[in-house]
């Protein structure tokens, strides 16, 4: 799995073409967000990512080449890493997504992102959200990754500043606290909360 091909393609040869005048039609949008239920009418035209961010006010997933080629905007789209710039809004309806704002519990971070600020991977936090959903993603998909499955799977999320050593390790830490604790990925999706406090590498809440 690699986290920065999902839903290149389709998207950009696919699109719904402009309404005349310049004007998009609108939609009915239903889809489930974090664990709740939003339902819209948006433009044909509206990006994920525009939707995400301008309707829904979840700023965590970020725009940086609008290309779908840095990871910056990476959601989880029914537990697929997605590029959220690339995606319609009205392609996600009926669909169930995660953002970084889903993860963790009130104070109580997510494995992944105890993993992440406890092993210095995070500085200006730009890439960070991304980074984690497609961490998650490759998680989902294969609990105890090799070092090498995590490099492929991060291959298309960018960062600028910590350099990947740590990104790399606290991913390991992260399918490693799970395994310890008894836990599987998906439990620590949204709704699925209990009990996954205790895989926090270093066995504590930030």
């Amino acid at each position: 799995m690699r986290c920065d091909i999902h839903h290149k393609e389709t998207t950009l040869l696919g699109a719904a073409p402009s309404a005349p005048r310049g004007e998009a039609s609108l939609h009915d949008l239903s889809i489930t967000v974090n664990g709740q239920v939003e339902t819209h009418r948006v433009p044909a035209n509206l990006s994920l990512l525009a939707f995400l961010r301008d309707t829904l006010d979840l700023t965590g997933a970020k725009e940086g080449c609008g290309e779908g080629e840095c990871g910056s905007c990476v959601v989880l789209v029914n537990g697929r890493p997605t590029n959220s710039c690339l995606m319609l809004a009205v392609e996600a309806d009926g669909a169930e997504i995660v953002t970084i704002e889903g993860l963790g519990h009130g104070k109580r971070l997510h494995p992944l992102q105890s993993a992440f600020l406890g092993g210095f991977a995070v500085q200006c936090g730009y890439c960070t959200p991304g980074m984690i959903l497609c961490s998650l993603g490759l998680l989902l998909e294969n609990p105890d990754p090799t070092e090498q499955e995590i490099r492929v799977a991060l291959a298309g999320n960018l960062c600028r500043c910590t350099g990947y050593r740590q990104i790399l390790d606290a991913v390991k830490a992260t399918a490693a606290a799970l395994k310890e604790a008894g836990l599987r990925p998906e439990d620590t999706l949204p709704g699925r909360k209990a009990g996954w406090r205790r895989a926090a590498p270093g066995g504590g809440d930030r």
